[in-house]
């Protein structure tokens, strides 16, 4: 029974990616022009090209954004299991937490989190 689950989702999987790749080819422009090809942001035109590089920082910001948003995440499965996990689950989770802040504290005083 298990190996014709498997073997189904393997076919069923394979069938969607061959038919969003078919629908790609039948359905980009085939034609691009000077305009199609421009940026644009949030659908609007681009009112002038940016004067200088754009700061670093914000990549970083995005980044660190980005790790602690995906580390919060299993948080989560942690909460729902907490009663049953008892002392041992809650210091593995402790020890995560005190690793993610630790990250977080250094990039605070590095001066990443800064807009200004």
């Amino acid at each position: 029974m298990n190996e014709a689950i498997l073997i189904f989702t393997v076919i069923f999987s394979a069938l969607i990616i061959t038919t969003l790749l078919g629908l790609h080819i039948l359905l980009a422009s085939q034609h691009p022009t000077p305009v199609k090809e421009e940026p644009f942001e949030c659908g609007k035109d681009l009112l002038s090209r940016p004067k200088g590089r754009m700061s670093v920082r914000f990549y970083i910001t995005a980044m660190l954004f980005l790790l602690f948003d995906i580390e919060i995440i299993f948080l989560y499965p942690w909460a729902v299991l907490f009663q049953e996990m008892g002392m041992a689950g809650f210091l593995q989770m402790l020890v995560f937490v005190t690793v993610l802040m630790a990250g977080f504290f250094y990039a605070w005083k590095k001066g990443a989190l800064k807009w200004g």
